[in-house]
C-alpha cells in the first residue's frame, strides 16, 4: 500500500486569509471608533450654546465671520457660530429685531435709533472704517472747501454718515455743500460708475467701494473720513460699524457674547498676520484683480477697531450728538461691549 509522506502545510496558505481576516476586523473596529468619535465629537459640539448672527452674503464682515468657522474659532471659545446669509441690510436688521437671529451688523446711528425707540442694543465694535471720499488721480480737489461748486455723489442717503460729517466740517469753515454744490445721491455701485464716466467729480462712498476703485488704478483719496473726524476733534479710530444684539438676551448670555467678541480679536489678529487666510477668503471677496485684492485685505486691517476707553465712548456719543441724537438720550456707556476684538 502506497503511504503518502505527511507535509507540514505550507505557512503561507494560511498567512493570507488570516491577514486578510485581520484586516477585516480592524476595519470594523475602525469605522465603530470613527463613528465614536464623531458622535462624541457632535455630542460636545451640541453641549456648546449656539449664537446666530446675520450677515450680507457679499458683506465685509462676512470675510471675518467666514474665518472663524473655517479655523473653529467660535467652538475654541465655548460656543457654536451660526450664520444666516441675507442679500440687504434691511433684511439683516429685519432679522435680528425679529428675533430670528440673535445678532447682526449694523452701524452706531442704527444702534441710537434702537435705543431712542425703547429697543436698547449691545453694541460690539466690528470696524471703524467709515469710507472714503474718492477723486480721479489728476483732480484738483483735496481739502473740502475745494468740494463748492462740484458735483458730489454720494453714497445711500442724506442721512449717511459720511455726508453728515463732511457737511459738518464744511459748516465749520463756512460752506454750505447743499447751496454751494451739485449733490446727488445713488447707491455705491452707481457712484463708481458715474466717477468713471465723468458724470459727477467727486464721490463719498463706503471703503470698501472706495478700495475697490483706487485698487483699479486712476484714482485716489481726495481725503479719509478720519480726517473729517480729526477736524471735528474726535478720536479718528472709532468703531462706528458693530455687531448688535438686543440688549436683554446680551445680558443673559454675556459668557456667550464674551465668548464671541474674543473669536473676532483672534480673527482680525490672524488676518492681519497670514497672508494665506486672504488668499482662502479670494472667492468670497468676488475673485478681485491683485490690486484691488491688497486694497481691500488692507482697508479691511486698518478697520481694526482700537480699544474702547473712556474717551473713546465719550467720543462715540459725540459723533452720536453731532449726527443728530438726542444728547439727552444716548445710549448708556455698558451698552459698549469693552473687550477689544
Amino acid at each position: 500500500m502506497n503511504q503518502q509522506p505527511i507535509t507540514t502545510p505550507d505557512p503561507e496558505s494560511f498567512a493570507a486569509p488570516a491577514r486578510w481576516f485581520l484586516r477585516a476586523i480592524l476595519g470594523i473596529l475602525s469605522v465603530f471608533l470613527l463613528a465614536g468619535f464623531a458622535h462624541a465629537s457632535d455630542e460636545a459640539d451640541g453641549q456648546l450654546p449656539s449664537m446666530s448672527v446675520s450677515v450680507l452674503q457679499f458683506g465685509t464682515a462676512h470675510w471675518e465671520l467666514d474665518h472663524i468657522l473655517h479655523r473653529e474659532l467660535d467652538r475654541k471659545n465655548g460656543y457654536r457660530l451660526e450664520l444666516k446669509l441675507v442679500a440687504n441690510l434691511p433684511a439683516s436688521r429685519l432679522a435680528v429685531t425679529s428675533g430670528s437671529v440673535n445678532g447682526a451688523v449694523a452701524d452706531l446711528l442704527w444702534a441710537q435709533s434702537r435705543f431712542q425707540a425703547g429697543a436698547p442694543y449691545l453694541y460690539v465694535p466690528f470696524s471703524s472704517r467709515i469710507g472714503d471720499i474718492v477723486v480721479p488721480e489728476n483732480s484738483d480737489i483735496r481739502t473740502v472747501a475745494d468740494l463748492a461748486g462740484k458735483r458730489i455723489g454720494v453714497a445711500g442717503s442724506p442721512d449717511s454718515k459720511g455726508w453728515i460729517l463732511l457737511q459738518k466740517v464744511a459748516d465749520q469753515q463756512g460752506i454750505s455743500l447743499t447751496e454751494s454744490a451739485e449733490v446727488q445721491f445713488a447707491a455705491p455701485p452707481l457712484l463708481s460708475q458715474a466717477l468713471k464716466r465723468d458724470q459727477v467729480d467727486v464721490i463719498v462712498t463706503y471703503w470698501h467701494f472706495a478700495a475697490r476703485l483706487m485698487g483699479e488704478g486712476g484714482w485716489r483719496s481726495a481725503f479719509g473720513m478720519a480726517d473729517l473726524l480729526a477736524e471735528l476733534e474726535l478720536d479718528r479710530n472709532l468703531p462706528v460699524l458693530g455687531y448688535v444684539f438686543p440688549a436683554d438676551w446680551a445680558e443673559d448670555h454675556r459668557s456667550l457674547v464674551d465668548g464671541f467678541a474674543a473669536s473676532l480679536r483672534q480673527a482680525k489678529a490672524e488676518l492681519a498676520e497670514d497672508e494665506s487666510h486672504w488668499q482662502r477668503l479670494r472667492p468670497l471677496m468676488g475673485e478681485p484683480a491683485e490690486g484691488v485684492f491688497e486694497a481691500l485685505k488692507d482697508g479691511f486691517v486698518a478697520g481694526t477697531p482700537a480699544p474702547r476707553t473712556d474717551r473713546r465712548i465719550a467720543d462715540l456719543h459725540r459723533l452720536q450728538t453731532l449726527t443728530g441724537a438726542d444728547s439727552d438720550n444716548l445710549m448708556s456707556a455698558d451698552l459698549f461691549h469693552r473687550g477689544q476684538p
